[in-house]
């Protein structure tokens, strides 16, 4: 998943430029098909917005529209105010189970009405009186400081045969985790953005692009991912932050062993996989669906137990949103 923060046009235009550097591509792994990624919109500057007040009611009442006969919401006032935490560092506050849950990782509006959790950017803040998710995406740059990775931070961006291993489609490098040294720089950069989202009183970290091993051409390891997200896991943790795995099923038990409180599963329905995230982090799982059948599926199978929300894959404030 990816997030697009403003930026000047200089950027825009160098990132257009990157876009035309051969890339080698990334391999094609079923793990990448569960990853659904797009262009971001433009996140607009933060607002300040009445937080929800939760009523219990499962999904968005009297929605204005609808979209792939899916229920729609209206666009929010932008971002909330920080809540008030008394948590302090080191007491880790644990997902909530079976409460509804919203994914606004494509920008922040206001929560719908009885939502308890919420996932959105690092950039933005969290919504007042819930459960606050803080997105950080560890693993490949974005799309939009592609180029200022290059040219500022080649050595961390991963190389084969001279040229940076990328995803072409959505014009994303992937960083390099194969060394020590390079993961313990990585982690520097990127525990920076825990840090902040620990200053702005999120509750937990999600941290995405887990599985990039298994479109890496054999380049980065199962074992590289999990001596990384262990540098993550132990800072996060020190903060008194829960972190959750972002799909990567293929890890088995490793990342629970690692120290990851909870997981978000993306598709898990569409894939017949979510028995098996829940055999692993019991009900402390997310389930995130983009098509209805596979969302009414998933809310028939688990709905009881986790929390399940559909959503478009445009992730956009205002679209597609039910929860179960």
């Amino acid at each position: 998943m990816k997030v697009r923060s403003p930026r000047t046009v200089a950027v825009v235009a160098a990132v257009a430029v990157v876009a035309t550097v051969a890339l080698i591509g990334v391999g094609t792994a079923n793990a990448s098909d569960r990853r659904k990624r797009w262009p971001w919109p433009t996140r607009p500057k933060p607002s300040a917005s009445a937080s929800a007040k939760p009523t219990g009611t499962a999904t968005q009442p009297a929605p204005s529209q609808s979209a792939s006969a899916s229920p729609t919401r209206s666009n929010g006032t932008g971002t909330s105010p920080s809540p008030t935490s008394t948590t302090p560092a080191g007491a880790i506050k644990p997902l909530p189970v079976n409460q509804q849950f919203d994914y606004q990782i494509g920008g922040a509006y206001t929560p719908p009405s009885g939502t308890k959790i919420v996932s959105r950017d690092h950039t933005a803040q969290p919504a007042a009186g819930l459960y606050n998710i803080c997105y950080v995406n560890a693993y490949q740059t974005q799309d939009f400081d592609a180029a200022d990775w290059l040219k500022n931070r080649k050595d961390l961006v991963l190389h084969k045969n001279g040229n940076p291993v990328g995803d072409t489609k959505w014009k994303e490098y992937v960083l390099d985790i194969t060394t020590d040294a390079k993961r313990q720089q990585l982690a520097a950069i990127f525990n920076a953005q825990i840090d902040d989202c620990k200053t702005k009183k999120f509750d937990a970290i999600e941290i995405d692009n887990l599985d990039t091993y298994s479109r890496s051409q054999g380049l980065i390891t199962a074992d590289h991912a999990i001596a990384y997200a262990k540098l993550l896991i132990d800072h996060a943790h020190g903060k008194g932050l829960a972190i959750g795995q972002k799909n990567s099923l293929e890890l088995g038990t490793r990342g629970k062993q690692a120290g990851f409180d909870f997981a978000i599963a993306e598709q898990c329905g569409e894939f017949n996989e979510c028995g098996e995230f829940t055999a692993i982090y019991g009900d402390s799982v997310i389930m995130i669906e983009y098509a209805r059948g596979n969302f009414d599926k998933t809310c028939k199978g688990f709905g009881a137990k986790v929390s399940v929300v559909l959503r478009d894959e445009d992730v956009t404030p205002g679209g597609v949103y039910a929860a179960c």
